[in-house]
């Protein structure tokens, strides 16, 4: 089973005990997942299934889209609302105007320090487990940019907002960074990721409906061809098919710095990268065909 597909993960649950389960429900040893969502979170959880797996290096640097709550009043040692308390807990007023304003000076480009309780690694292992044993680091300041931050609502001590971000951002240091700013703590209540590059809530599916439709159909699933939409495909002959199937250079008719070869039933065989002129080499192999003949084709159709 070869593509992606967008789960909702439910709240409680890890990434990779999302990708376990979606492992064992759909029988396909090959399955990574588009980068983490914390327990806490939900929403968007991007699946790559069998040879699509392949294709994880070309996703590294997607936006991200987010939804959630922040709470004012004390912060907490995960950044998050499963963590303790590490201030006094005190009653906070908030005033709209004043959020909205501290919010338009958290855009742009800014280090951030990810949380200690992270999947971020020091000297080989994952900060939250030496945050569990008491002895954790602080972790490098890593550069981030924050495209939006709107505040969506107020009550109490309660701050609903939207978010799209760069890889890498973590949305609980930009609730305890807003705390401290506003000189009140504060920590991340609920966090739904509704877009991860292109692939967004409108596609996902919960653990409970692909497991109902797993048997029955495959509209969830994103075949190979429609993921990286960003790169140009272009369709080959079967000569040079066969030729780029098993990694020989191929004359294209193109300019990009990649392409999507594609074969003439539309099915992705390759990703492509150009190295010279209107000579691709097919950096990534998705599906092997047997060569009929050793040239290389170079009557490809755009």
């Amino acid at each position: 089973m070869d593509g992606a597909v967008v789960l909702d993960k439910p709240r409680g649950m890890t990434s990779h005990d999302a990708v376990v389960i979606v492992r064992r429900m759909l029988a396909e040893p090959r399955v990574g997942h588009l980068g983490t969502l914390d327990p806490l979170a939900t929403g968007v959880l991007v699946l790559l299934l069998g040879t699509a797996t392949r294709l994880a290096q070309f996703y590294g640097n997607r936006e991200k889209e987010y939804e959630g709550v922040i709470r004012f009043g004390f912060s907490t040692d995960t950044f998050d609302g499963t963590g303790r308390p590490t201030s006094a807990q005190q009653a906070v007023a908030l005033g709209e105007p004043q959020l909205r304003s501290l919010f338009q000076e958290f855009l742009g480009t800014r280090l951030q320090q990810p949380p200690p309780f992270s999947a971020k690694k020091v000297s080989g292992v994952p900060a939250y487990r030496l945050a569990r044993k008491g002895r954790s680091a602080p972790l490098k300041a890593v550069p981030v940019t924050i495209h939006e931050l709107r505040l969506l609502s107020v009550e109490g001590d309660l701050a609903q907002f939207r978010a799209r971000v760069s890889a890498g951002t973590y949305i609980r240091s930009l609730a305890h960074e807003l705390g401290q700013r506003l000189g009140t703590g504060a920590h991340l209540a609920e966090l739904r990721r509704t877009a991860v590059g292109e692939f967004t809530l409108a596609q996902a599916v919960s653990l409970e409906q692909l497991q109902e439709q797993v048997h029955h159909e495959t509209s969830w699933l994103i075949p190979l061809a429609e993921l990286l939409p960003e790169i140009p495909a272009v369709a080959l002959s079967n000569s040079t098919a066969e030729a780029a199937s098993h990694g020989n250079d191929v004359q294209l008719d193109a300019e990009a710095p990649w392409i999507k070869l594609l074969d003439g039933a539309g099915r992705l065989l390759a990703i492509a990268e150009r190295r010279k002129e209107n000579w691709y080499h097919p950096l990534v192999v998705l599906s092997a065909r047997p060569v009929k003949n050793g040239m290389v084709g170079n009557n490809a159709a755009l």
